[in-house]
């Protein structure tokens, strides 16, 4: 190459070098909502300042307000940096990591070089040292994101409206494999949504019940599929069907599976593809007591199997419960289930109150075997709210198994009463519990009250109906599943 040449590919090296900066500016920090610019401005200086340039490009149309001399100046203070000598290292850990993943696109789609940093540190090898949970949840019928972090000295617990799925009250969100399964409220509609690619697939339903329940899982051939239980009494019979739908044929059909055990549908876990519940023995099969109840039943976990598309046998659980106990399921890395049971004590006013956590150390369709995880007394709690109603929906959870710490979701009810509200108030409550009588209450909002108003011997009343915040069974694990 001659001299001429050499000066003109360095004088295009340079130009392609100074692009990068504004291509970081234009294309992804105004792109980054505001609400979250604070985690790239963080970063460095230099990310702050373009981050700041950016914002004030939307607030005043790509910067016309800015003045000649503070453009000049903005120039000088980043004339010695630029994008492309920061350390990869450094803008994946300490940017990409921190962007929402409903956000993620935007920056996927600006160059090659940030969708490989984005697949490297948000799906590759590079992801897994992050210790933080995220995942989705309900809370008043809207899906949030929910991101925690806990160290030894604090925890961090963030949930963030998802403003795409706004238009339809969500009820329940299960996670599979890096898909969301959206339930509606009413049952009327359901929507399969990948947050990582930003997709969403609406499933057409030929009916819907308000008590119909699912379950999110794939096959050995990764087939995705989701199963509706409609398991209810509807006077004067009992409806039992149930009905499986496949993604890639886009067809519900009929199943023919049959259990003698009663099964809790309305909660459930997806482990390795494959969806846990809670069991017990039907109370037909049971001879009532002297005084015609039935006080115990046998309970197991049961598993249904996408790959047979039939239950399992069922398998053990590390506890006995008492009839309404609390016992709800999540997961670990989609490898582990865990398992959560609120022992009520006997009689009211026990002091036996514990709520157990286990963990799998092994689980299949048909065998599993388990460690105990964690266990909290509740005793020194009962002043701070009626804890895990799982018929209701709470008592959902997730664990921090680095930190040894479980965080579980429901209703705050015993909190003082604000002056201003003519009610007893209630609220969202995150409950976080760890080692050695570790607990902490954190409020999350105000519960609205979605009981109706009746007339009581006593004059007009109002009944008391509130829904607790019900997050997903594991922890978000972004896919490249296409649904479009």
């Amino acid at each position: 190459m001659t001299r001429a040449g050499k000066k003109k590919a360095g004088r295009m090296t340079r130009r392609r070098r100074d692009l990068l900066p504004k291509l970081v500016g234009w294309k992804i920090s105004t792109r980054i909502p505001i609400a979250f610019a604070r985690a790239v401005r963080s970063t460095c200086k230099l990310e702050r300042r373009r981050t700041l340039i950016s914002i004030g490009r939307r607030q005043s149309k790509v910067g016309r307000s800015m003045t000649r001399a503070g453009k000049t100046k903005v120039g000088r203070s980043m004339k010695g940096t630029r994008i492309c000598d920061l350390p990869l290292d450094l803008v994946g850990g300490k940017i990409l990591t921190r962007v929402p993943i409903t956000s993620l696109g935007a920056v996927r789609n600006t160059c090659k070089l940030w969708n490989a940093l984005t697949k490297d540190w948000v799906l590759g090898e590079a992801s897994a040292p992050r210790q933080q949970f995220l995942g989705f949840m309900t809370m008043n019928s809207m899906v949030c994101s929910a991101k925690f972090h806990s160290t030894k000295e604090k925890e961090d617990l963030a949930i963030k409206q998802v403003d795409l799925l706004n238009q339809v009250k969500i009820s329940k969100v299960h996670h599979c494999d890096g898909l969301l399964l959206c339930v509606a409220e009413d049952k009327s509609r359901l929507v399969v949504w990948n947050p990582y690619l930003g997709q969403t697939r609406p499933i057409r339903l030929n009916d819907f019940h308000w008590q119909d329940n699912y379950a999110f899982g794939y096959d050995m051939n990764r087939n995705h599929k989701i199963v509706r239980f409609q398991d209810y009494y509807e006077h004067p019979k009992k409806v039992s069907r149930y009905e499986i739908y496949q993604l890639s044929s886009n067809s519900w059909r009929d199943l023919k599976v049959h259990t003698d055990l009663k099964i809790k549908f309305n909660h459930s876990a997806s482990v390795k593809g494959n969806a846990y519940f809670f069991a017990q023995e039907n109370c037909q099969d049971i001879e009532p007591n002297e005084d015609g109840e039935i006080t115990d039943l046998e309970d197991f976990l049961i598993c249904f199997d996408f790959t047979t598309e039939t239950f399992g046998p069922p398998l053990p659980l590390p506890f006995h419960s008492g009839i309404d106990e609390t016992v709800t399921f999540s997961s670990v890395r989609d490898e582990q289930l865990v398992v959560l049971y609120h022992n009520e004590g006997v009689y009211y006013g026990d002091k036996i109150s514990t709520v157990e956590f286990w963990v799998t150390t092994k689980i299949e369709p048909n065998s599993v075997s388990w460690s105990k995880f964690l266990q909290v007394n509740m005793r020194p709690v009962s002043l701070t709210g009626e804890l895990f109603e799982h018929d209701m929906g709470g008592g959902t959870f997730f664990i921090d198994e680095e930190q040894k710490v479980a965080v579980v979701f429901d209703i705050d009810g015993y909190l003082p009463t604000l002056p201003t509200l003519p009610e007893r108030v209630r609220y969202h409550t995150a409950f976080i519990s760890g080692e050695d009588g570790y607990f902490k209450p954190v409020t999350l909002g105000v519960a609205p009250n979605r009981g109706e108003p009746y007339q009581s011997l006593s004059g007009p009343s109002f009944a008391s109906l509130y829904c607790p915040p019900v997050v997903c069974s594991s922890s978000y694990l972004p896919s490249l599943v296409q649904l479009n």
